[in-house]
């Protein structure tokens, strides 16, 4: 039986600010349900591939394949209809700041045909689903701490029911704790609602706790995809020491325990 094809597929991305060049001849395939980490060291371009799908960042060339629609070459209508689809979920949230929890939830729903009060409760749901109690969607983010303000983004990256999350650093910044309860929501939101995740993280914790498979970014292309496992068989200098280095080592320790 064929494999289903991959609900995103890059091919040929080149991404270059100036001379300086990120991405060159990038390919990548995500598949549908999986989460998939995106890895790399410093200056790899991992936010900037998180944009480029996502239409903020646009390349210098390939392709960009979201559930079978060459984005490039569609219409802009067809374009919007493929972005209702997707949610994104940036560091530390992104949220408007003179906007309450719930009103930055309803954001994206209000292009939608539903009326005030469904909508409201539409937020309020998502709010719950992330794991926010009732009365944070009352507060501003200026109220939240930093990992609610996150849960509170991805309260909003969830509005429109998506088939792909995109998160940025979902963890940076939280406390061990934090860290691993946002992974165990993650894991949860992906196996109860068939999401599929593109997750931009350096946290080896979460992609011991909750990524499918890995892509690493190194020589300005997806060097290598693959399990937590199929990592540290690699026979590249970034790479082995990345998998194979103490925080490396207590990631494994802890999914053993």
């Amino acid at each position: 039986m064929n494999a289903p094809d991959p609900i995103i597929r890059l091919r040929g991305i080149r991404n270059q600010f100036g001379s300086q060049v990120v991405h060159d001849n990038l390919d990548l395939d995500v598949k549908r349900g999986e989460v998939l980490g995106i890895v790399g060291g410093s200056g790899t371009g991992k936010s900037v591939l998180l944009r480029t799908i996502v239409g903020l960042q646009t390349p210098a060339a390939g392709t960009i394949e979201v559930l079978g629609v060459e984005l490039n070459s569609a219409s802009e209508a067809k374009r919007q209809a493929i972005r209702k689809r997707w949610g994104v979920m940036f560091q530390d949230g992104a949220l408007f700041s003179s906007l309450t929890v719930r009103e930055n939830v309803e954001v994206p729903l209000r292009d939608a045909d539903i009326d005030d009060e469904t909508r409201r409760a539409l937020a309020d749901l998502k709010i719950s689903m992330s794991g926010l109690p009732y009365l944070a969607g009352d507060k501003y983010p200026s109220e939240l701490s930093g990992g609610m303000r996150k849960r509170a983004g991805l309260a909003r990256a969830l509005a429109l029911d998506p088939d792909i999350v995109f998160l940025d650093e979902p963890t940076a910044g939280l406390d061990p704790i934090g860290a691993a309860e946002f992974d165990r929501l993650i894991e949860r939101l992906s196996d109860a609602l068939g999401l599929t995740v593109f997750m931009v993280t350096h946290d080896l914790d979460s992609l011991q706790a909750c990524c499918d498979r890995i892509a690493v970014l190194a020589e300005k292309k997806v060097l290598v995809t693959g399990t937590m496992a199929e990592m540290r068989e690699v026979d590249h200098p970034w790479v082995h020491d990345y998998f194979h280095g103490p925080r490396a080592r207590a990631a494994l320790a802890t999914a053993a325990e």
